[in-house]
This record gives C-alpha cells, sequence and structure tokens, in this order.
C-alpha cells in the first residue's frame, strides 16, 4: 500500500510516504540557510516521498518557538521558501509549509510577553520546566490578527511555490490550547464548554487560509486529538472535532498527540498515536497521517495495513538516515 497513490486535496502524490516536520534549529533567525537546504536535499533526491512537510514556521514574532525555527511571518522570508520549495520540487516532491505559533510555549529567550486563550502555565513548562514567557488572555483583537497572519504566511508559502501549507493544531501550540481543556478557560465565543467553542479560531483560520490559497492547493491540518491527560482532551473529543475540521474544508488530517515535551509515558512503539488516527478515519473521509515511531518500511506498511491511516509520516528514522526513504522505496 506504501507505494500505492493518493489523492489530496485534488493533488495527486505518488505513494503514501511522507517526511514528518521536524524543528531543525538551522535557520538564521528565521531565514532560510543553506545548511537547512542541504538537509532536504539530502533526503528528499529521488523523489522517494509523497510529501515533505517543511518543519514549523512562526506566524508572527510573539510566536516564536525557538532561538533559529524557522519564519513565515514576514515577505522578506518568501525569498528563502522559494529556494526550498524549488529545490523539493526539483527533487520530485510534493510539499507543503507548515504554519505555527506556540502561544504558551515561547521561551522567555524569544518573547518577552507572548498570548494564549487564559494566561494559563502550559503542561510543557510544569513538567519539563523551562524559562517559558509569561502570556496574557488574548483580546479579539489580537484573535483576529493573529487570524490574519496566518493567512498572511499562506499567500507567502503559495508565493514561494508550496503545494499548500500545514497549520500547526498539536504538541501544546496556540491552537492546541484553545482546543485542550488544560489550557482553555474562556467563556465567551471561543469557551472550552463547548466543542464548536474551542475548535472557533481552529475554523476561523482555516477560512482565511483557504480563502488565499484557493481550492487548487493543499490545506493540512496536524492536530493534536488527545491531550492523553487526565482533565485533557480526549480521543472521543478529537473524532468530533474530527467531522467539524473536514466540514471546514481541510485537504488532509496529520493525527498527533500530547503536549511537547509531555507527552505520555506510554506512547512508544511502531505508530503511537494510532489509537487516535484509527477512530478518527474511521469516522471521516479526509485523508489520515499518522507519524510516531516507524523505523522501518514494514512498519509503515503494517500501519496502513491495520488502517491506522491513509499516509504514513516518518521522522527521526529519516533525521538519522538521509537515505531511508531511499533504501526503504527500492526494497
Amino acid at each position: 500500500m506504501l507505494r500505492e497513490s493518493i489523492e489530496v486535496g485534488g493533488i495527486a502524490l505518488k505513494n503514501r510516504l511522507v517526511m514528518a516536520p521536524v524543528d531543525l534549529e538551522k535557520s538564521d533567525h528565521g531565514t532560510v540557510t543553506e545548511e537547512q537546504l542541504k538537509y532536504y536535499d539530502e533526503r528528499t533526491k529521488g523523489g522517494c516521498f509523497g510529501l515533505v512537510v517543511i518543519e514549523h514556521s512562526f506566524v508572527q514574532p510573539n510566536g516564536r518557538a525557538s532561538e533559529n525555527q524557522l519564519s513565515s511571518a514576514k515577505d522578506e522570508d518568501i525569498a528563502g521558501l522559494t529556494k526550498l520549495a524549488s529545490l523539493i520540487h526539483g527533487n520530485g516532491c510534493k510539499t507543503v509549509l507548515q504554519i505555527s505559533h506556540a502561544g504558551a510555549v515561547s521561551p522567555l529567550a524569544q518573547v518577552t510577553e507572548g498570548i494564549s486563550p487564559s494566561g494559563l502555565v502550559s503542561p510543557k513548562k510544569a513538567m519539563v520546566g523551562g524559562a517559558m514567557a509569561p502570556t496574557h488572555a488574548m483580546s479579539q483583537e489580537e484573535i483576529d490578527g493573529l487570524i490574519e497572519n496566518f493567512a498572511a504566511a499562506a499567500r507567502r508559502a503559495k508565493v514561494a511555490g508550496f503545494d499548500g501549507v500545514e497549520i500547526h493544531a498539536a504538541h501544546g501550540y496556540l491552537l492546541n490550547q484553545f482546543y485542550s481543556p488544560l489550557m482553555n478557560q474562556r467563556t465567551d465565543a471561543y469557551t472550552i464548554k463547548t466543542l464548536d467553542g474551542r475548535l472557533k479560531l481552529h475554523l476561523q483560520v482555516i477560512a482565511a487560509v483557504r480563502k488565499v490559497l484557493g481550492r487548487d492547493l493543499i490545506l493540512g491540518m496536524r492536530f493534536g486529538a488527545s491531550d492523553y491527560m487526565d482533565g485533557g482532551s480526549t480521543i472521543e473529543d478529537g473524532v468530533q472535532a474530527a467531522k467539524i475540521l473536514e466540514s471546514a474544508g481541510l485537504s488532509y488530517l496529520s493525527i498527533s498527540g500530547g503536549h511537547c515535551g509531555s507527552s505520555p509515558s506510554n506512547k512508544k512503539g511502531v505508530g503511537y498515536f494510532g489509537d487516535s488516527s484509527e477512530a478518527i478515519k474511521q469516522q471521516t473521509t479526509l485523508p489520515i497521517i499518522l507519524t510516531g515511531g516507524v523505523k522501518t518500511k514494514e512498519d509503515a506498511e503494517s500501519l496502513l495495513q491495520a488502517g491506522k491511516a491513509d499516509m504514513i509520516g516518518v521522522a527521526r528514522a529519516v533525521i538519522g538516515n538521509p537515505d531511508w526513504a531511499r533504501n526503504a522505496m527500492s526494497e
């Protein structure tokens, strides 16, 4: 099944292998570097990935997750992003840019004061420590500005020649914070009391980004379906949320879970978020990506055969071995 083609958002992907996004910390304060280009070139030569998802890029300065995170926050970023998209296309792969805002997990070293749904401390800080920037609950004006900046980042990705974008709504980043009962205590239209309230910002961002991209480009979402923590979002929440997100016009969902730095200890092995991805795949028609614990081609094939997902993402194995995809697809 791994070699089978699949259509995503009207674009044909040659196979079901995905190069999953990894924060490389190789940019120059947001700008694409030669080291970054070399990393992607080495791993995508031969065109063995159906889709390459570029590491998360911050859409506005107070959403930065680290010093050398990639940026999509200003027009000056387009030149470097164009080089990146062109390189990957030249190697024969389709590619999307992940766009993101860190919210309450922005480090103090990068952001003096951040934004979050309710000004709460992230579980990441509580569990792994670290100097996180203090945050305040977002005003409606700040929410409106954030939506505009996600759309602007998508426009830059489009101008740069990417095949679309992936909105980051997982791992305890800002959109995930609005969805998670651990981080959202709002009582307004974004209320934690209803699933519609928890997903309102997701839907607004999707609508704004889709308007910029048009109907011919891919619009995916990395979705943290379940917090896998006491008091947090559940797999059933994720299933119901996926149905709502599907109706909003997404091209695919890439299913993940937990909070960055505090993923549950029992989530190990091959396809460790497969319980969420399988449940969502059974209830939606969207193509589903599952990433996590895949070390071999056989691992990826087994997850597809088991109905855990429609596409399989590989991250750590590809980091450690630039030839991983070429070796896997030539066997």
